[in-house]
């Protein structure tokens, strides 16, 4: 149990809380991206069958384990099996390469708030050729871990309450002015309205429910480790179906502001980095009350980056904070310098110093291996661990038993299958779809280097694992020699 564990104040900072770590920059930049690249209106076929089929019963089993085993991930696999500790440990390392280059691109964001707020428009080539990204990602880095090291309540929570209500706020105020643009008829058909042809195409199936997993933030920990904090008195698929539904809102909301704009201004709505950073702020310059409109935008992007950094964080955070017995303030610094020296080459790579791997850009490589390869396998090993080696009924105490005969079965047999042939189509296929990516506008580096380099981490990850345990550093180890 995690020490001094602290729960959710209420109900509302629970769900909103979770809906910050759900909705993030998938929802509005990627999500766009990923609509444009696929038809538009076809893809949310697939992709609302991906959320509601799959996507949200993982949610729910990962809340419900949470609260049973009131701990981490770390704790909860051990929990099922003392060998399962390493998996709990895999987890944690592979959200936290996640979050090291996912603070780069907040940063990003942070800057085009600056940028919009002082009335400059900067060119994303302009940007990234100076060294503004480096000291932005350390900011974000820096914001991230203050907010960790106060905590649930202090922290994480009141964090929430402000910034998710008022990023909804913003984006229904953004929809209902871009309402008034001339390209919002066609924006709005280009969104709802489906093309049933491409739904024979598997890549669209596998776009969706990558996006789906990678949008409600589920199968990485995460919600695993909020649920902890959970209340007995408070329902878990009924919150799980309320973050869904915020999540799913803050999507189309994106969508019905940013394509409006696309058919207006003439933009390419397939575009991913040079169309949230280059091409849109043009847009916002050319159009009446185009200032206000960029600040809202970038904030709210800044917002939802910030709400599901400070989640990635508390994963480990929490995890080493059980584990070692440091305090949080000591183990937030610790991870926080950790953060910022390994997302450092992510934010170089995106700068004047242009770091690359093998002519790859790093946050690249780490996007193409930790992010597309590492989620999924996270999601498969988490699904399977609850369901395989748990009997049913620690479900059924937490959720019921009839919304137990439902959930259990799709994360026993549908979501690791789901999971595993979509990465595998896409790995075996070869082809180089941006749609499939975490990060639009990345290059792609081809599926043997993907293979090879997520292997690589996962290896290197257990290598340490067993090192430690081997050497009685591991507090778990300790802990069963002194029983024995």
């Amino acid at each position: 149990m995690i020490p001094d564990r602290e729960h959710w104040s209420s109900k509302t900072g629970f769900v909103l809380a979770a809906i910050g770590s759900a909705v993030g920059i998938g929802n509005i930049w990627r999500f766009s991206s990923v609509v444009g690249q696929n038809g538009g209106g076809a893809y949310l076929i697939p992709y609302l069958i991906a959320v509601f089929a799959c996507a949200m019963p993982l949610m729910i089993l990962e809340l419900a384990m949470g609260r049973h085993f009131e701990g981490t991930v770390v704790s909860a696999f051990r929990s099922v099996r003392p060998e399962f500790r390493a998996v709990g440990w895999l987890l944690c390392a592979i959200i936290f390469l996640v979050l090291c280059y996912y603070l780069v691109i907040a940063g990003w964001t942070a800057a085009y708030t600056v940028f919009s707020l002082t009335g400059e428009t900067v060119e994303f080539s302009a940007f990234t050729g100076g060294y503004l990204p480096v000291l932005f990602f350390l900011f974000t880095a820096v914001f991230t871990a203050v907010v960790i090291s106060r905590g649930i309540q202090k922290g994480i929570e009141r964090l929430s309450i402000v910034l998710i209500p008022v990023s909804l706020g913003i984006l229904v105020i953004l929809a209902l002015y871009s309402a008034t643009l001339p390209g919002f008829a066609r924006g709005a058909a280009f969104l709802f309205t489906p093309d049933f042809s491409v739904l024979s195409d598997p890549l669209l199936w596998s776009a969706a429910f990558g996006q789906a997993f990678f949008s409600l933030s589920v199968g990485t920990g995460i919600l695993l480790t909020y649920g902890a904090y959970m209340e007995r008195e408070m329902d878990i698929p009924v919150s799980a179906l309320l973050i869904t539904l915020a999540d799913l809102a803050v999507a189309i909301l994106a969508g019905l502001v940013i394509f409006p704009l696309v058919f207006t201004f003439g933009l390419t709505p397939t575009a991913g980095a040079e169309l949230a950073f280059t091409t849109l702020p043009r847009a916002f310059a050319a159009m009446p009350a185009g200032a206000v409109f960029a600040v809202a935008f970038f904030l709210v992007l800044f917002f939802t980056a910030i709400t599901s950094s400070v989640s990635m964080l508390e994963v480990s955070v929490a995890s080493l904070h059980e584990s070692l017995g440091w305090s949080r303030e000591k183990t937030t610094l610790i991870l926080g310098c950790l953060m910022a020296a390994v997302g450092l080459p992510a934010a170089l790579s995106y700068s004047a110093a242009d770091l690359t791997f093998n002519g790859i850009k790093v946050l690249d490589f780490m996007d193409e291996t930790v992010g597309t390869l590492g989620l999924p396998v996270a999601g498969v090993l988490l699904a399977v661990v609850f369901t395989w080696f748990l009997p049913r009924n620690v479900l059924e105490k937490e959720i019921g038993l009839p919304m137990s005969r439902i959930v259990h079965p799709l994360c026993r047999f549908v979501i690791p299958a789901v999971l595993i042939v979509t990465t595998a189509a896409r790995l075996l296929s070869g082809i180089d779809s941006a749609d499939l990516r975490l990060l639009p506008e990345s290059r792609w580096i081809g599926t043997l280097l993907q293979a090879e380099g997520m292997a690589a981490i996962i290896v290197l990850v257990l290598m340490l694992i067993i090192l430690l345990c081997r050497f009685n550093r591991c507090p778990f180890c300790a802990r069963l020699l002194k029983k024995r």
